[in-house]
């Protein structure tokens, strides 16, 4: 019944695409590092909602490729490469943010006992949820992935429609916020304990600070 439906709206090889995402999701990637460092060091509450922003911005990107704004910024050198560099630019700011703050602030890192248990006090949900979001959508080459991975189970018929696109991306978006999302909960539930000590924290936030650094130098000098 729903292979039939999904045939109907131009939705083809259903199984093969749910595999081919769930592969995709568990792939660790630039989103998979955000969730583990925002789990590890904020709380598996503070992982999860960066995990929902995350899969919100999968869906934005599938509305850009459901109206064919995808294909404009891939034709697009100069719209292409400010969107690069707005992505790369923000992933810099997160990491030197932390590394500032472990070593400029560390009163700022410090967890008692009663923080620990609610780790997700350091900062706000919204918070965390609008920096995966961001982390997402200022990644081009999420919109030029989809672009290129979500017409080969578009039947031929249907690739110029925006319903199978939605409905790839809204089971893109799903599938990948459910892997985050459990992901944060064991990194934070875990690792949450080990992060009570303040020395361990500050080694915490400067690691992940300059992976952040890293991923923001390798987005803005990749092709």
């Amino acid at each position: 019944m729903l292979a039939e439906w999904l045939l109907q709206i131009g939705v083809k090889e259903f199984a093969l695409f749910v595999s081919s995402v769930m592969i995709f999701a568990m792939t660790p990637g630039i989103d998979t590092v955000f969730v583990l460092n925002r789990a590890i060091s904020h709380g598996k509450a503070i992982g999860a909602f960066a995990s929902l922003g995350v899969a919100t911005g999968v869906l934005v990107h599938t509305l850009f490729a459901a109206v064919g704004l995808a294909a404009v910024v891939a034709k697009s050198a100069l719209l292409f490469s400010v969107i690069k560099y707005l992505g790369a630019a923000y992933l810099v700011y997160l990491g030197v943010v932390s590394i500032y703050t472990a070593l400029k602030n560390p009163q700022a890192l410090a967890m008692n006992a009663a923080d620990a248990a609610n780790p997700e006090k350091i900062i706000k949900p919204i918070q965390a949820f609008y920096s995966g979001l961001l982390t997402n959508v200022l990644n081009p080459k999420v919109a030029l992935f989809f672009l290129a991975f979500f017409p080969q189970f578009i039947t031929p018929s249907m690739s110029t429609q925006a319903l199978p696109y939605l409905v790839l991306g809204a089971l893109y978006a799903v599938i990948s916020a459910v892997w985050l999302v459990l992901l944060a909960v064991l990194a934070g539930s875990i690792l949450a304990k080990w992060l009570v000590s303040l020395k361990a924290k500050k080694v915490m936030d400067i690691g992940s600070g300059v992976v952040f650094v890293g991923m923001g130098a390798k987005v803005a000098l990749s092709d």
